[in-house]
């Protein structure tokens, strides 16, 4: 369930005993590949023309709402794309790409349709499908644990250079999940990241990390966008 009752900080708020980083974590828009539920990974997908109007509804939304000071984004195209739009609408900002915000690789799953995969590609979705974090997926895939290392740090870094300051990050699904794992270590898992969902993170001083906003797509029109996406499942990117 999305959490949207929040008010943006703003740099006045920021207390010297009490400094964070508030780090608006945006999933990008659509791709055709999420509505034909193709897996992809660290394959680079463009935005499609819905994945395109949901990136101006976020960052509309989020030029009225919050102060930015920095974009950064996964190098993918679907990510970086909808970074752009956002940074364009936030003041014209320079997007800074980061290769660790990249979703997971997905090894030899990647490119094909997840109903598919199981025929297609045994052992990758057995591996996949695995209860265990420390499996890696064959052709060059990453396990959980990878992901939740690779990604997390990387926000981490991101926090520990904007103390006091609002950022926006663009990646994708897997890594989202991943990011609420380190906040709530004892919640239940998250399966569904909706295109352009809006997530803010708070990171203190002494490693410590809140969710302030969970989930939140009320820039979207429900019928015109939502319903025809992947959804955002475990299977996206």
């Amino acid at each position: 369930m999305a959490e949207s009752s929040f008010e943006y900080a703003s740099s006045s708020n920021f207390s010297d005993d009490r400094v964070y980083a508030e780090i608006i974590v945006v999933r990008h828009g659509e791709t055709s590949w999420n509505a034909e539920r193709k897996i992809q990974g660290h394959l680079d997908v463009e935005l499609n023309d819905e994945g395109r109007q949901q990136a101006v509804r976020v960052a509309e939304r989020l030029s009225k709402e919050a102060k930015i000071s920095y974009v950064y984004s996964s190098d993918l195209k679907r990510a970086f794309e909808t970074a752009q739009i956002i940074a364009a609408k936030c003041g014209k900002l320079e997007v800074l790409t980061d290769r660790d915000l990249r979703e997971r690789h997905l090894g030899d799953m990647q490119g094909l349709v997840y109903q598919e995969a199981s025929k297609l590609r045994p052992e990758a979705y057995k591996a996949f499908s695995s209860n265990r974090t420390d499996v890696d997926i064959p052709g060059g895939g990453e396990s959980l644990d990878k992901l939740y290392d690779r990604c997390t740090s990387a926000l981490q870094r991101i926090g520990d250079k904007h103390k006091g300051e609002i950022v926006v990050v663009v990646t994708h699904g897997g890594v989202i999940r991943s990011l609420h794992e380190r906040a709530r270590p004892t919640a239940r898992k998250i399966e569904k990241i909706l295109n352009t969902s809006v997530n803010v993170f708070r990171l203190y001083e002494g490693d410590k990390w809140t969710i302030q906003v969970w989930g939140d797509v009320s820039h979207l029109d429900q019928n015109g966008f939502l319903q025809s996406g992947f959804g955002g499942d475990r299977t996206s990117g």
